[in-house]
This record gives structure tokens, sequence and C-alpha cells, in this order.
């Protein structure tokens, strides 16, 4: 079915309710670490913290490739409007946990708050791919580079306005609105309601009805469950390990395998399946294989740095919760901006390769000043090499999406941009488990080398929580601290040597996590060179449909 032709006025209303979508859904990324103190401190549940942001991400992940599939079956424009409607139902329920009393089956508040955290998420899912998909029908690869750099740079700066917008709204405290009481922190929630208003009246109002590429059929049920029984095992797996549940515990182990057998039984299904939830066939097109795999490999690589470095910032440089969020501007800056410039020189030189591996080779440059990390390092030191970082990160935000748009058949754009979505997430879960077994490792191991030689203090284990407390006013809370030496005349000075050393080991912690994420962008690096330069598209799905098929993009 060829579509009428999209006029100027209605892609770029399109696109600013995209920007405004794109908006919506980083923001949610970001808002809520904020407020979370004063969340668990209305509603309880403390030892469900983590599971606030978990039902989230299990939510909107494994979502992710069924929405890819539905809107290459049914058009984007009803699974974009689909999914904003279900978020701003999720965000209205979490604005209202506790409120509601006990629901049957969901009891008190913070469950109430993680069940309706993972209706956002099923949700959220449908906002970037839907999104990044869009953008592929309305304008072409040649073409496209400058609109996705712009979108890139949305994540930057949601990045530095989440946790701003967040602790606003958590310091305001109750509101009275239309006679009613509103704690802040609920505002977390209900502020994504005008955004996500007008962008659903954009959307409905102005976007053209971009029809499906791919072929209406059966809906692969058996694919979409089993994208559940792999993915939601894993990243449970992934989030447990190390916090909630020791690595070789039975509990991780049963989820690997569960997830396993639920990964092979996947592909024997999709292989034999006539319309496939993933079609597998895919992956012979190398750019959708080389290109996912690097963006996967290069996000495993990216928490590494933008998590951790504001514990250095805290535990080691002395600085406050608050202002280490801002002392992320640099590597923020920087990656805006190359971001949206790395478009620009994608659309006038048509060739998105060289870029790539520019990007790559100084995002490189980056890290590696970044393993010379120490307790001596200032703000100021730090803060040009994170814009080194920025600058390199930039490139990743937007190319691959666009390679990978660029290879495949448009029948297949919905499946392939959510794919790219996909794997990214997965790799961030992945990076955030390894990467923070890695620092409590690394911190048990090093802390111990700077002791001084204090009785009692030689079998001391020191974890994440116990770092917590170094800095803060009432001194470094270390557990087990023996009594005799609380009453020893020289406790200060003990004390004192105590918080060097733990500085010193963390500060040794985080190095250790900057050499690892160096080798991980390495072999990103190398992944790239494999990623084949294709001529970019000229044209959009609603000029053509291709006769191609994936073994033929995959020969161009």
């Amino acid at each position: 079915m060829t579509a009428r032709a999209i006029t100027p006025r209605e892609r770029n209303l399109s696109l600013a309710a995209l920007l405004v979508v794109f908006l919506l859904g980083a923001l949610n990324q970001t808002v809520i670490s904020t407020a979370m103190p004063r969340i668990i401190e209305q509603l309880g549940g403390l030892n469900l913290y983590t599971w606030v942001t978990t039902a989230y991400l299990l939510a909107s992940t494994v979502m992710v490739p069924i929405y890819g599939k539905l809107s290459d079956s049914y058009g984007r424009k009803p699974i974009i409007v689909v999914g904003i409607i279900i978020f701003l139902i999720g965000s209205w329920l979490s604005g209202l946990a506790g409120e509601l009393g006990d629901l049957p089956l969901l009891g008190g508040g913070m469950t109430q708050l993680i069940v309706f955290r993972g209706i956002q998420g099923l949700g959220g899912a449908a906002l970037f791919s839907s999104a990044f998909a869009i953008i592929a029908d309305m304008i072409p690869a040649a073409e496209r580079g400058k609109y996705q750099g712009l979108f890139g740079g949305v994540f930057g700066i949601a990045a530095v306005l989440g946790p701003l917008i967040g602790g606003f709204f958590t310091d305001l405290g109750t509101t009275h609105v239309l006679g009613l009481e509103v704690e802040g922190w609920r505002w977390v929630f209900y502020v994504n309601a005008p955004l996500g208003l007008l962008a659903l009246f954009m959307i409905i109002r102005v976007m053209p009805p971009l029809p499906p590429g791919g072929e209406k059929g059966r809906i692969d049920y058996a694919g979409a469950a089993l994208i559940f029984t792999t993915f939601v095992p894993l990243l449970l797996a992934l989030s447990w390990a190390g916090s909630a549940y020791p690595w070789g515990s039975p509990t991780i182990l049963w989820l690997f395998a569960l997830s396993a057998v639920s990964f092979v039984v996947f592909i024997m299904v999709e292989r034999r399946v006539a319309n496939p939830m993933i079609s597998l066939d895919l992956f012979k097109i190398p750019v959708f294989t080389f290109a996912n795999l690097a963006a996967f490999i290069l996000n495993v690589a990216f928490l590494g740095l933008v998590l951790f470095l504001p514990l250095f910032m805290q535990l080691v440089l002395g600085v406050s919760a608050t202002n280490s969020g801002f002392t992320l501007l640099p590597l923020m800056g920087g990656m805006i901006v190359s971001s949206f410039l790395a478009g620009l020189l994608v659309t006038r030189t048509g060739k998105y390769k060289p870029i790539m591996i520019t990007g790559s080779a100084i995002l490189l440059v980056g890290v590696g000043l970044l393993m010379q990390i120490n307790l001596e390092m200032t703000l100021f030191e730090l803060g040009w090499r994170m814009v080194i970082v920025g600058v390199g990160l930039g490139p990743a935000q937007s190319l691959f999406t666009l390679a990978v748009q660029n290879a495949v058949p448009f029948s297949e754009m919905g499946v392939a941009t959510s794919a790219s979505q996909f794997f990214r997430q997965i790799g961030s879960t992945i990076g955030l488990a390894v990467f923070g077994t890695l620092l409590t490792l690394s911190v048990q191991e090093e802390i111990p080398k700077h002791m001084p030689d204090i009785p009692g203090l030689e079998d001391q284990v020191f974890d994440m929580n116990s770092l917590m407390g170094m800095g803060s006013d009432d001194g470094p809370v270390l557990p087990d601290v023996p009594p005799e030496l609380l009453d020893s005349p020289r406790a200060q000075e003990m004390f004192g040597q105590v918080e060097q050393a733990v500085k010193l080991g963390f500060a040794d912690g985080i190095q250790h996590l900057m050499t690892v994420s160096f080798f991980i962008m390495v072999a990103g690096t190398l992944v790239i060179l494999f990623i084949p330069a294709l001529p970019l598209r000229k044209t959009v799905a609603a000029d053509e449909q291709p006769a191609e098929t994936p073994g033929a993009a995959a020969a161009d």
C-alpha cells in the first residue's frame, strides 16, 4: 500500500510531537531518583526500593520488540497512541499509590507503586521504538542524521533536567489542588500528564496515517510469550545477582537456566512460525547484526561511566549528592553537541561509518584519560576528561539506529528499530549488574591495602552501604567498630586515617572499573569496523515498497 505524500507542515508538527514524546520517556528514566527517599518515607517498604525501578525496566524492555512487530503490522500511529495512553494511566496511578487504601492482590502503598510503575513501563516501551520508526517512515536515511542527532541530544538534556525536576517537586512539599492535599513527590508522576496529553493531541491531529509496511497476519503469541519467559528471568537475575542474592545462589542459577531454555525454544519457534515476532532473517543482514552488537557492547561500558562517576565525586572528592548530578554536565554537554553535529555531518556527507569510528576513537581517548582517576584529581581535571567522553559518546546515540534502519527492508522497519532499542537496554542492564559487582569486589579488596594498623579492623568488611556515610556530618559509617576504638583519645585521628583509606580504596576500585570499561569499548570499536558502509537511502516507505529480501539487503 502506497501512502499519500507527507506535507512539510505534517512532518514538522509530527517531529515536534515526537520530541515531546522523547522528552517524556527520557525524563521518566531520571526524574524519580531524587524523589525515592521521600517516597520511602511516605510509603515505607525500604526492602522494595529497587523494585520501583526494576518493574519499569522489566516491562519496558520485554515489550519493545513486541511493539515493533505490532507497528509493522498495524501502523506506527495507533501503536504510539496506545503506548502514550498506557504510560499516562500508569503515571496517574503511580501518583495515587498509597492513597487508594489496601487493594485486592496489591496491598499497600509501595506494592501499588511497583505494579503501577510496571504499567508505566508497558506503555513507555512504545515511546522510543515507535518514535524512531516514525522518523524513518517520514524522512529518508540520507536526510535523517540531523534529525536523529537532535533526538539523541534529548537524552542528554533529560539526564540533567530529570534530577532537577524531581528534586524541585520533592522539596516543594505538600500543595493544595482543588481542595486536595498533594505531596510533592507525587508531582514527579503527575508532571507527565501535560507533556503526554500535548504529544497525544499533536499526534492524533496532525500526524499522517503512515500505513504499515509489513503484512497483517496472525499475531505470534508463542513468540511474544517466549520473549517474556526469556528476558524477564534474565533481567531479574542480572538485577538481583550480587545484591539480593549471591551470583552463584540457586535462585540466580535457576533464573539463568530458565532464560537459556526459553531462548532456545524461542529460536525454534521463530524459525518455524509464518509471521514471527522477530524475523531471524534480519540477523543475515551484516549491518543489523554488527551495529546492534556494537551498540550492546558500548552500552555495557557506558553504565560503568555514568552510574559510578557521581559516587566517586561524592565519596572521594567530597561533592554533595545533589551537586554530583550537576558535575555530569560536561559529559552530557559534550554528548548533546556531538550527537547533533554527527547527524549534520552524516546528512552532508552521506557516510556514517567514518563518523562512528571517529566517535569511538575519541571515546577511547576519554576513557583512557579517566583511567588516571585518583584521590588528588580536581573537579576541573575530571570535567574536561568527561567532555571528551561525552563527545565520543554522541554519535553512538543516533548513528547505530540510522545504519540499521538504512539496511533493513521497509516492511521490517518497526522490528529492526525496536531491536536496536532492545539491545541497548539489555546492554545497560548487564552493565549495571556487572559493574556493580566489580565495584563491590574491588572496594572490598583495595580498602584493606590502605587501612592503618588499628586493632579490630583487620577483618572489617566494607560494602557499598557502609561507605555511603563517608564525608557526612556524622563521620564514616563503619560496621562493628570496636568500642575501645571509639573510647580512645586518638579516636578522631584514627577515624581520619580510616576515612582516607576508604577514599583511596574506592578511588582504586573506580580506576579498575575505568580499565574494564576501556577494554570493553575497545571490543565495541573493533565490532564497528565490521559494519558495512551502505549508501544512504533517498526514499521512505511512502515513496516505494522495495521487493528486496533481507538477503538482498545484506548483499548490497
